[in-house]
């Protein structure tokens, strides 16, 4: 039976490292390329997967050799992928650029994701009934993301999006649906259209977004931690110290650590917090989408340390 739901993109991503992204007009040399499994939604699919949890994953890819990729990983993490639709277009493709620090820009070209429907929605009901949480992302179309989030809250279930892409403001009507909203710094701008260059303005806007309806904002912050904000308080955790490598699935480890820490029962939000930065360190800590995530057994090992 699972206990989590995750709708949305499926990706193959071409990672290209760089020691610093080019400038407007500039060639630079890369040092590597690589490709890998990814897609926001198949990354918080498969972390949700390799920590333990039961999941289904719903999106779709196309009848080729990517898309066959991206369901045997998976499926090699114990996802259920039983809605995940075969179309007759290309799988997405994303794009990926990093630097010597760890950090990342991404391109995406949407493929099979553009077909994945309301209707693609409706077959998940039953895994859905099951299950305690819904995972969202915006890499697939809106009105899909909206006809999800309105199938879970209507069957009394947690809703967490993780706004990315972020297309700027959302409508109020989703923003409504989100027990959970989880921006980053960027995304948090796009979505309020207020600075975000510091903590304090991080908090401002989060509100910005309460007042629109959210239970809780989480504004992941990089190397400073995560902000939760709430109604009642404001709460920043620090996460542990690691080398950055790639940050590409750092936040998508995070929202599925997130989420793995919600259906297991945790009231606590500084301690899922803490469990969510530290999923998100190891998986920043190491090259790679899916490849970076860590098992349930090396986050407890490092919160252990800490």
């Amino acid at each position: 039976m699972c206990k989590a739901v995750v709708v949305g993109s499926l990706n193959l991503d071409t990672s290209i490292t760089l020691e610093r992204m080019p400038q407007p007009g500039e060639t630079i040399a890369a040092q590597g390329i690589s490709l890998n499994p990814g897609g926001k939604g198949a990354n918080q699919a498969f972390a949700l997967g390799r920590l333990g949890c039961p999941v289904a994953m719903v999106g779709a890819v196309g009848q080729d050799a990517a898309g066959d990729t991206l369901l045997e990983s998976l499926q090699a993490a114990g996802v259920d992928c039983s809605c995940v639709a075969r179309r007759e277009v290309p799988t997405g493709q994303a794009f990926i650029t990093v630097d010597s620090a760890g950090e990342n820009a991404i391109i995406i070209l949407a493929g099979a994701n553009s077909t994945v429907s309301p209707a693609d929605v409706e077959k998940l009901r039953p895994q859905l009934e099951q299950a305690d949480c819904l995972v969202l992302q915006l890499e697939i179309p809106l009105e899909t993301v909206m006809a999800a989030a309105k199938l879970a809250r209507s069957l009394g279930k947690v809703v967490i999006l993780d706004p990315a892409p972020a297309p700027g403001p959302l409508p109020g009507e989703l923003l409504a649906l989100c027990d959970y909203l989880k921006p980053n710094e960027t995304e948090l701008a796009l979505l309020t259209g207020l600075p975000t260059a510091t903590v304090e303005q991080c908090e401002t806007a989060a509100r910005r977004l309460l007042a629109q309806g959210v239970g809780t904002v989480l504004v992941s912050l990089g190397a400073k931690g995560a902000l939760a904000v709430t109604p009642q308080e404001a709460l920043l955790v620090a996460p542990p110290q690691v080398k950055a490598v790639d940050t590409t699935s750092a936040g998508d480890c995070f929202t599925a650590a997130f989420a793995l820490r919600l259906v297991e029962g945790e009231t606590s939000l500084q301690a899922a917090l803490k469990f969510a930065n530290t999923a998100a360190a190891l998986t920043a800590s190491r090259p790679g989408a899916q490849a970076s995530i860590p098992a349930r057994d090396e986050v407890e090992a490092l919160l252990a340390a800490r």
